[in-house]
């Protein structure tokens, strides 16, 4: 005898999460998920998945932009947002680029002054945290890099 998933997706959906808030037992058929989930089911994947990161910007009821991302969405960047974004347009004109890869969006991040220098807000599971000085340099140039923009002493003879 084989039972219909729907049928416990539906007598399970009130379980899956509490009055909290809090995620609860999965539902019976997902034993074994494989990562597809027909949206049909009613099933929602996040509660499916291992913890949540701090990184969801899906908003539900009660949660809101922050007040940054709202002026941001309405043109209104903040001296940080427009600075960002200043020096990522000079990184791409300069290297002639259209899309910076991450790495270069760290370097210039690295650049501007940014350091890690407090713990995490986020629950990642495949890093480790850790903290630098605030005075740490930014290690994204190599050793002599700057001397390739000086202009070239004349030999006096």
């Amino acid at each position: 005898m084989s039972t219909d998933r729907r049928d416990e997706s539906r007598t399970n959906a009130g379980a899956r999460e509490g009055a909290d808030g809090v995620a609860g037992p999965k539902p019976a058929w997902s034993e074994g998920y494989g990562g597809v989930v027909d949206r049909r089911l009613g099933v929602d994947r996040r509660v499916l998945e291992a913890g949540f990161s701090g990184l969801e910007r899906r908003r539900g009821a009660g949660r809101r932009l922050s007040e940054s991302q709202k002026a941001a969405e309405e043109g209104n960047l903040t001296p940080e947002q427009f600075l960002f974004l200043m020096a990522i347009n000079e990184f791409k004109k300069a290297n002639q680029t259209h899309f910076p890869t991450w790495t270069d969006v760290l370097e210039v991040i690295r650049l501007l002054g940014y350091r890690k220098t407090c713990g995490s807000e986020l629950n990642l599971r495949n890093a480790e945290d850790w903290r630098e000085a605030s005075d740490a340099a930014s290690n994204v140039r190599a050793p002599r890099w700057a001397e390739r923009f000086m202009p070239k002493k004349k030999d006096a003879a």
